[in-house]
């Protein structure tokens, strides 16, 4: 039964001992399979154990690459980084005296009679005050929305997943920007649902896609980042929203509109276009903190009680002591302060950026917290993510954002947030010295 996993174990000492570098391409399955004498599933298993461990890449109709190596193990196309390993990746925002600032706010919390209230079950609608603090948080100069149609979950995921299982069946299609938040093709495959690509411009997505692709076979509904789009950084312009709002109604294509980086801008909603299609999801994770966050959902008052039982049956609820400190951090300016300080950040990163990869196809913008860097000749997604692997430093690859596997970008996206500045700069100058390497 473990047959597999030992094999995975040789080919991980191979990687370790440097016997396989990064970017070597491991043959293909059914190869593989008959070199050792083994079932094809078992070897489908002992690659996907591989891909499970980190060590390797998957692209379809490319093969399996070698991810990562420890460094020392080899000499990679530049000399590997003495320096500790970095990671961007992870992307949450984190400022100087943000821990200080939230632990003020449980000192009330913390009273017996508080906290016993604080610990009860909480429903996916929350208390009034939380819906009035959420809709307060949420609004924006053209956009109000009501506090009655505000739910609660326990994260930004649980809020998509949320809305959508109330929308799609299993079987269901939903349009997507052909590049997507990772995280939105897993909850489809979870939920049986079959997301189908939309083409993008300068603009962001282009109405006359969903229409052709409603026509090839009807959609059940959108699943759109119309505000610093993870991972191009795009904003859709207004007149962009008008048609795409056109569209939606005309068609009658419920849209789900991700606002998790809104924070960081003073936009308007695709919701405030077309408010009775319209499923806002957000939550605190990038705002606050990750560790203790609350999602939102903000649905058309005919849809609340559907996507509630939604947030019921999924088991999506957000915890009753989490919502109670968003409602604090909200009332006293918490919030207020940190979104500030981050957007500040946000934009100081991105000029290191600017001065690190100066000369690079770099898209970004400079109001957020990550970069989409497109990849000069002969580099390719996998393999450049390997080089970075072996530097100390992750990158997240083109790939992992596409809705279509058979059309994958050669770019990887650049998380600024999580790293120490220094750290950020250091990684930003190995990472251009890699690039160049190759050229």
């Amino acid at each position: 039964m473990n047959d597999y996993r030992r094999l995975a174990d040789r080919i991980a000492d191979d990687i370790t001992a440097g016997r396989l570098k990064p970017g070597e391409r491991l043959p293909p399955q059914r190869v593989f399979a008959r070199r050792r004498g083994i079932a094809g599933s078992t070897a489908g298993r002992v690659y996907a154990e591989l891909v499970r461990r980190g060590l390797v890449v998957g692209e379809v109709g490319r093969g399996t690459f070698v991810r990562a190596a420890p460094a020392g193990s080899g000499r990679a196309l530049v000399e590997a980084a003495t320096a500790g390993p970095v990671n961007l990746e992870l992307n949450y925002p984190s400022v100087p005296g943000e821990a200080e600032l939230l632990a003020a706010t449980f000192g009330p919390l913390l009273r017996p009679d508080v906290l016993a209230e604080a610990l009860r079950p909480a429903a996916a609608t929350g208390t009034p005050a939380a819906r009035k603090a959420a809709a307060a948080l949420l609004a924006t100069p053209g956009w109000r929305p009501a506090p009655a149609q505000v739910l609660f979950t326990g994260s930004g995921r649980q809020s998509i997943a949320a809305t959508l299982a109330s929308l799609v069946r299993p079987g269901g299609r939903v349009g997507a920007e052909a590049l997507t938040y990772p995280v939105v093709k897993e909850i489809a495959a979870r939920l049986g649902i079959t997301l189908v690509p939309l083409a993008t411009d300068e603009e962001g997505p282009r109405p006359e896609s969903v229409a052709a692709a409603h026509r090839t076979a009807p959609l059940a509904a959108l699943y759109l980042q119309p505000t610093l789009h993870n991972p191009t950084s795009v904003t859709t312009s207004p007149e962009r929203r008008r048609q795409l709002a056109r569209t939606a109604l005309d068609l009658d294509i419920p849209v789900v509109e991700d606002r998790i980086w809104s924070f960081l801008t003073d936009d308007d909603p695709f919701a405030a276009h077309a408010p009775g299609l319209t499923h806002v999801v957000d939550s605190l994770s990038k705002r606050v903190a990750p560790g203790l966050t609350v999602g939102f959902a903000v649905v058309p008052e005919a849809r609340v009680e559907a996507v509630a039982a939604a947030v019921r049956s999924g088991g999506w609820s957000a915890g009753r002591f989490a919502v109670e400190a968003a409602v604090r951090w909200i009332g006293d300016g918490t919030v207020r302060r940190l979104v500030a300080a981050k957007r500040a950040d946000a934009a100081h990163r991105q000029r290191i950026v600017g001065e690190e990869l100066r000369g690079f196809a770099v898209r970004a913008d400079p109001r957020t917290c990550f970069a989409w860097w497109e990849l000069p000749a002969p580099w390719r997604a996998d393999t450049f993510t390997a080089a970075a692997a072996a530097h100390g430093i992750a990158v997240t690859p083109g790939p992992a954002f596409a809705v279509d596997a058979n059309r994958t970008p050669d770019a990887v996206r650049l998380g600024l947030a999580s790293a120490p500045e220094p750290d950020l700069r250091r990684a930003l100058r190995t990472l251009a010295g890699v690039a160049r390497a190759a050229r």
